[in-house]
């Protein structure tokens, strides 16, 4: 595969009505679609993991927008109150608001979105897949918890990765739970000897490709079914 030239930008959105927050977009030269971070409570778009893996998604061809989902003054009071990081229709309003930001940049407003969720993040990820379905063509979770979607789960329709470390035994559960609720093309992946933050050596590595592979295998047909005029079967 050809080294891609990465340009990165830090943008401000406003997510909901007053609220902006801060991102990190990386675009490389011939995006075959864009993928949106949902990272977990106490993350940020500054997380080593998630920059790790927006970067093989780059290398791959995948725009990526990293952002956070609260603002600062709410990432302040979290670390006291931590009332936010379960409030999972706030997280997915947001995510909706980054979706309908990047429907408006230029060079990405006609490409194919995909979520990537971590934690409870992946909650967030798939109640915006299901409330807004013709918006967001894939998702993946990595050590998340899709189950935190709950009555929404039967309404997504994307293609959905449900990735779990081998030793991270409550959330396999929790994540074999969800995938009798989902509707959609599913998968769930069981990275061997990975705890729940994939810390294990090579074992994010791992998890990285799947998602990608996930993403490319998803995206990119559907960015030339637009390019084309195409209507998927």
């Amino acid at each position: 595969m050809a080294e891609q030239r990465i340009t990165e930008h830090t943008v401000r959105m406003e997510a909901e009505p007053g609220v902006w927050l801060d991102g990190t977009l990386s675009v490389p030269e011939a995006p075959s679609g864009v993928v949106l971070f949902a990272h977990g409570s106490g993350s940020s778009r500054f997380s080593p993991r998630n920059r790790y893996v927006a970067g093989v998604f780059q290398h791959a061809g995948l725009a990526t927008l990293l952002m956070d989902l609260l603002t600062r003054d709410e990432e302040e009071a979290e670390r006291w109150t931590r009332h936010l990081r379960f409030d999972i229709e706030l997280l997915a309003r947001r995510l909706l608001g980054a979706a309908r930001w990047l429907a408006r940049v230029p060079e990405l407003g006609s490409q194919p979105l995909g979520l990537m969720g971590s934690s409870t993040g992946v909650g967030a990820a798939l109640v915006a897949a299901g409330r807004a379905p013709e918006a967001i063509q894939a998702v993946v979770s990595r050590g998340g918890r899709p189950d935190l979607a709950g009555a929404v789960l039967p309404a997504v329709r994307a293609p959905t990765l449900l990735i779990v470390g081998g030793d991270d035994t409550q959330v396999i559960a929790l994540n074999r739970q969800a995938m009798q609720a989902l509707r959609a093309h599913k998968r769930l992946e069981i990275v061997p000897g990975a705890t729940h933050l994939f810390e294990e050596p090579g074992t994010l590595k791992q998890a990285a490709g799947l998602a990608r592979n996930w993403f490319l295998q998803h995206l990119a047909p559907a960015a030339r079914e637009r390019l084309s005029g195409e209507v998927p079967p």
